[in-house]
């Protein structure tokens, strides 16, 4: 039964408390808060399963996918060592794929800097300011605008009454000449006979300067003028004044008709400017409810967002590691010292994905690497059908375990994954080793799925090694290097937040939240909120649970 490895840190944590609780109880003192420190390290997370350790002599070798050899870089009869390079494949497509998980992976950090940057709630805030302001620009103008429309139209209006006047004025003159004409229509027609220059009023007094007659005081059209200081009338004809008083009348209307056709424009004007800057206004205010919507979005969003962003950036983190594996897995690798036995393909040549299994080893519940299915002395030329041997090591001192992860473990190995085997019967050994092989198809046992995974250790010359030893492996399924990272024992959950207890004054913890990145089985890791150097406390539940014990040396029975 597969499970996931976390039990070394829990373990060290473990003997520290009761370290700490054993001095505490030969002291009498208070126990001092565990700490650790936040530092920079690999984090990984590993699952974990049992089997049974098999010698072998011969092991089949292949790719995990199917690809073009490029490279083949051995020979039958060739000796290797455990990690030299056997064959490369074509990886162009796997090398263009990864740069896109690459720029994949910059775009979720830029996407998630710039949400917990909080500029869009800046850049919201700037634009409601904005829109604001140029609601009330906007509505500032069209009043002055509408004010001036107003005022030409009134002038206009007012023109239009002057006008109006002047030419009532001018139709009453017009009647007024008619009705007198006809009244002196006769004593203007002797008077037009008479051909004997003017009389004088007077005589002429040669003593005296010239007189100029007055103006006369009623509404004749008669002009006076003064000839060697002689008065003389002179009127004019009836047919003039009719003219002249004609003449203003049309002068009048046309002045009218001019009055009311500025009038009907000012008007006209006034009613596309008061439409036109009503409709300016209400775009400007739509702008700015949409302003205040994105703006309360922003705010309401920000967290959720931030969260979407992280999830994007653990998923562009996977896709790379992904691509970055698929990238390695173009070239094989020993994974044991042996002798190349057989060469199943050339340079050029298209070769499967080997995916096989072996049956049973004798005097064992394990299976092993298929020994007899090989191609040796096959066409080299076929490239392989799934499941196939590539290349075969014979001479091989070493050992191999085949064990069963669950269906959810299984889905996260792959070929040529790190491996570290313990063996319970010796405990001071950690043995490197490699994923060799996943099977296709699970077999059920006791309710569930089970896929049996073939490693292979990387060295087997360890005198203490035995056929059907019990052993442990612990498969590297996840892994960033260089990072900062806190123990996960420090780690504890509040709602959504991530928290760990820093040492503050006196040795008080101060709860501090962080963003959390890959969760490995002894460390998480720290995207912020935290810096390298900090101290850290331990949870004390066990230890204030502990502490009211009887046990421990002097205690009661």
């Amino acid at each position: 039964m597969s499970r996931t490895t976390g039990r070394r840190t829990w373990a060290g944590c473990a003997i520290g408390a009761v370290a700490v609780l054993a001095l505490t109880a030969c002291t009498g003192e208070p126990p001092p808060p565990p700490t650790l420190r936040v530092d920079r390290g690999s984090v990984q997370t590993t699952v974990s399963a049992s089997g049974t350790l098999v010698g072998i002599s011969e092991q089949t070798l292949g790719f995990p996918r199917r690809g073009q050899l490029t490279e083949v870089l051995v020979g039958v009869g060739d000796t290797v060592v455990p990690g030299q390079e056997l064959a490369r494949m074509d990886d162009f497509a796997l090398q263009q794929t990864l740069s896109q998980e690459q720029a994949n992976l910059a775009e979720a950090q830029a996407e998630l800097d710039r949400a917990q940057g909080g500029n869009s709630v800046n850049a919201t805030g700037r634009t409601l300011d904005q829109a604001r302001e140029i609601l009330d620009a906007v509505k500032k103008q069209v009043d002055e605008t509408n004010d001036l429309n107003e005022s030409a139209t009134k002038r206009a209006r007012e023109q239009l009454s002057f006008d109006k006047e002047v030419l009532g004025r001018a139709w009453d003159n017009l009647r007024r000449v008619e009705d007198t004409c006809d009244d002196d229509d006769s004593a203007g027609s002797s008077a037009a006979q008479n051909d004997d220059p003017p009389e004088p009023t007077e005589e002429p007094d040669p003593t005296k300067a010239p007189r100029t007659s007055a103006p006369p005081e009623d509404d004749t059209e008669d002009t006076s003028f003064t000839v060697e200081g002689i008065a003389y009338t002179q009127t004019q004809t009836c047919a003039d004044q009719v003219a002249t008083a004609r003449t203003e009348v049309d002068n009048a209307k046309r002045t009218v008709l001019q009055s009311e056709a500025a009038l009907d424009t000012a008007k006209h004007q006034e009613d596309l400017d008061r439409a036109a800057g009503k409709v300016s206004v209400e775009r400007e205010l739509q702008i700015v409810i949409s302003a205040e919507n994105d703006s309360g979005a922003a705010r309401n969003d920000r967290p959720a967002d931030i969260e979407v962003r992280r999830a994007q950036l653990r998923n562009a983190q996977a896709a790379v590691r992904v691509a970055q594996q698929d990238v390695d897995n173009t070239t094989l690798y020993a994974p044991v010292a042996g002798t190349v036995s057989a060469i199943n393909g050339r340079v050029g040549e298209f070769v499967g994905e080997a995916t096989g299994t072996t049956p049973v080893a004798p005097g064992s519940t394990a299976t092993i690497p298929e020994s007899n299915d090989i191609a040796a002395g096959g066409d080299s030329g076929n490239g392989g059908s799934a499941g196939s041997a590539f290349m075969v090591l014979n001479n091989i001192d070493s050992f191999q375990l085949v064990v069963p992860f669950e269906e959810s473990d299984a889905a996260r190995i792959a070929v040529n994954q790190q491996v570290e085997v313990t063996v319970d019967a010796i405990p001071d050994l950690r043995a490197p080793a490699t994923v060799l092989a996943i099977a296709p198809t699970g077999t059920p046992s006791s309710g569930i799925v089970e896929y049996n995974a073939t490693i292979v250790l990387r060295e087997g010359s360890d005198s203490r090694l035995r056929d059907g030893q019990t052993a442990l492996a612990d498969v590297i399924t996840d892994s960033v290097d260089n990072v900062l990272r806190v123990p996960s024992a420090a780690v504890r959950r509040e709602g959504s937040a991530t928290i760990v207890d820093v040492r503050g004054e006196d040795d008080q913890p101060v709860p501090t939240p962080f963003e959390a990145g890959t969760t490995g089985d002894e460390y998480t890791q720290v995207l912020s909120g935290l810096r390298e150097g900090q101290e850290l406390l331990l949870p004390q539940v066990q230890a204030a649970s502990t502490s009211g014990g009887g046990g421990g040396p002097g205690g009661g029975g």
